[in-house]
């Protein structure tokens, strides 16, 4: 790869960490091609961008970025093959990793996830990630919240209208 190859993908990658506030870095190697394929296949259909980068180039991308500032623990984990997953929801990528890994297979392994400046390190938050709520499910929490106490008090103004009319026909009838 040339010095100029290389230059362009560090500026994709800066850009991409630019406007990302989370990513997830993973270890890929000794996964045969086909499997890397079904993995890519999966990612596309999840919406993640799914690419393996040296981790020289990423760790100049993450050096270049303005703004942000990565941990030692974070660029640290920067060895062996490492695997970068962008997405929309934060919670992608572990989701697509249980799912893709099920119960017979033992990799992609998570190295870390960057969520909004947290660093979570290793495969054992891998179920914590992927319970963590994206932000349109934190949203659809919010509306629902505002939206139940209206909703019981249209109930009770609904129901006590019906009350109020069953107590006057009750009335009117024991008078006539």
């Amino acid at each position: 790869m040339t010095k100029q190859e290389k230059g362009i993908i560090i500026d994709q990658l800066v850009e991409k960490f630019s406007n990302t506030d989370f990513f997830y870095m993973a270890d890929s190697s000794s996964i045969p091609v086909e499997e890397i394929n079904a993995i890519r296949r999966l990612c596309f259909e999840k919406g993640i961008e799914f690419t393996v980068t040296k981790n020289t180039l990423i760790k100049k991308a993450l050096e270049r970025v303005e703004g942000k500032t990565y941990s030692d623990e974070l660029l640290d984990l920067l060895k062996g093959p490492t695997t970068l997953m962008f997405s929309e929801a934060s919670n992608a990528p572990a989701k697509m990793l249980k799912e893709y890994r099920g119960k017979d297979k033992e990799r992609p392994i998570l190295k870390a996830a960057y969520i909004d400046s947290e660093v979570f390190v290793g495969d054992d938050n891998l179920e914590v990630l992927s319970n963590l709520k994206s932000k349109n499910e934190l949203i659809a929490d919010v509306v629902f919240l505002l939206q139940s106490p209206a909703t019981n008090l249209v109930s009770a103004l609904n129901s006590g209208g019906s009350t109020l009319a069953g107590l006057l026909k009750t009335l009117e009838e024991r008078e006539g």
